[in-house]
Order: C-alpha cells, then structure tokens, then sequence
C-alpha cells in the first residue's frame, strides 16, 4: 500500500507501505532498512522500486543515517547513510528526501512556489526535540516562506495503540502543561500518546497550517505497514536494529 497525502504533489512525493517489494521472512515486502540483516542484494532492490516510482534511479535517493536527534541538514548531491540527521532540506531537482520508519512518524514538507522541500524523521524523542521546527527552520533559511509550506504527516502508530508510561507523560508535561492535551488515559499508571496529533501541533505552532494527516495506525495496519511495537510485542526483534522499515520520499521533479 501507498498514501499520498492530497496537500503534496502526488507525482512529487510517497510514504510507501510494506507491500509490493521482494525481501522476505521477517522482511517480507518493500524493506528498505540497509541496517538491518535482510539480504542486502533484496534491500537494494527495494529500494530500486521505490526510485522508480519517482522515474529515478536509486542512486537519487538521499538515505539519512537517522538516529532520535533533533539534527537538519542541508543537501545538494544524494548520498546514502553518510549523513548523520533526522531532517533534511534541498532546493535541488531530482533527489529524493527519504525517511525511514516502522511506527515514527514521517514528516514531508514542500514550499512549491520557491523550490524548497523538507522531510523529517519525527520519532517521539526527534518531535520532543524539535526536529520538526528545526526543519522548518532550514528550509525558511534557504527562502521558504512558512505560509507558503505544506506540510503531511505520514502513517505512524496511532494513539490507541501507543502506550506509555508516567515518565514518559511528566516529562512532556514537566516541559508544557498543555501537552497533557495529547495524552489519553490508559490503563492504571499509562497514557495513550497521540505522536500523529502532537507532530500536527507543532507545525501549527510554528506557523504552517496546511498540514495533512494521514490518520493511518502502523501497529494496528500489519497487512499494509511494518510496527516496530508490534514485532517486539511479537518477540520478532532479537537485535538491534533488525527490523524492516518503510520509505517515505518527496522530490522535486527534474
């Protein structure tokens, strides 16, 4: 499966699903994680797929090495896991800004009237930390206009299925009060942490308001996207690292 959310240019931009690659076993599908142990001669046919969806050879697809940092950077050629950052800016044609996840959310932003693109990697630690603002801010840097941004929030694990502890609720609300606004009550001692409502707030916060959401839980989906939570709820994860993950790329177009 693939979304394209309806604020981006849909032949500019795709968060991919697990669907329609060739690794398989525990990878089955379009497993695009080359850290992982899938066999690297499937990942990069993966990801082969996933370029030619945009007409490009997958040498054009800018690969972070992500991590949970709040890290942009700006790109003018496409390498792939040389560069250390959880976002990424370019204003050069004909690179695909990708993002890997399995429940994190991703995050693709676009000011088309200036030839600015964005995407992001916005795990909980990453958006805390204001990986998405940070984005925004390169790319208003390099002239985008924050009225002007589009900004989709892609699938990632949706709130009734991400369940956290009392830390993890202090320490967003020891931060600002009004986070208490993206939690609901779980079971004794847990909330129920809204990561695709959170990461739509901050956009808003920091000025873009044409912002989509794709409303799809990437736990709760496990014929359409890979969970990180739900395969170590499925004891599948048994190292660091080995599990397969989606792609989601915006471009602009040559």
């Amino acid at each position: 499966m693939t979304y394209r959310a309806a604020n981006l240019l849909p032949d500019g931009h795709c968060f991919f699903g697990s669907a329609g690659g060739c690794s398989t076993g525990f990878y089955c599908g379009l497993n695009v994680n080359t850290k992982s142990d899938d066999d690297p001669v499937r990942v990069a046919a993966n990801l082969q797929k996933a370029a030619s969806v945009f007409g490009l050879d997958a040498s054009r697809l800018h690969l972070l090495n992500q991590g949970v940092s709040a890290n942009v950077a700006y790109v003018a050629e496409p390498t792939q896991d040389q560069m250390t950052a959880d976002g990424v800016v370019t204003d050069q044609k004909n690179i695909v800004l990708c993002i890997r996840t399995a429940d994190c959310a991703p995050v693709l932003l676009a000011d088309y009237a200036k030839g600015i693109i964005g995407a992001a990697h916005a795990g909980w630690r990453g958006a805390f930390a204001g990986v998405i603002e940070n984005t925004l801010a390169l790319m208003v840097e390099k002239g985008a206009s924050l009225s002007r941004i589009a900004a989709a929030v892609g699938p990632c694990i949706g709130q009734k299925s991400y369940e956290v502890d009392d830390a993890f609720f202090r320490q967003f609300c020891d931060k600002d009060a009004g986070y208490a606004t993206f939690f609901a009550t779980g079971r004794a001692g847990h909330y129920l942490f809204d990561l695709e409502g959170f990461c739509r707030a901050r956009l808003e916060a920091a000025g873009v308001f044409n912002v989509s959401v794709s409303g799809q839980d990437t736990y709760a989906l496990p014929a359409e996207y890979y969970s990180f939570r739900r395969f170590t709820h499925q004891g599948l994860v048994k190292k660091t690292k080995c599990f397969p993950t989606e792609l989601s790329g915006i471009v602009l177009r040559g």
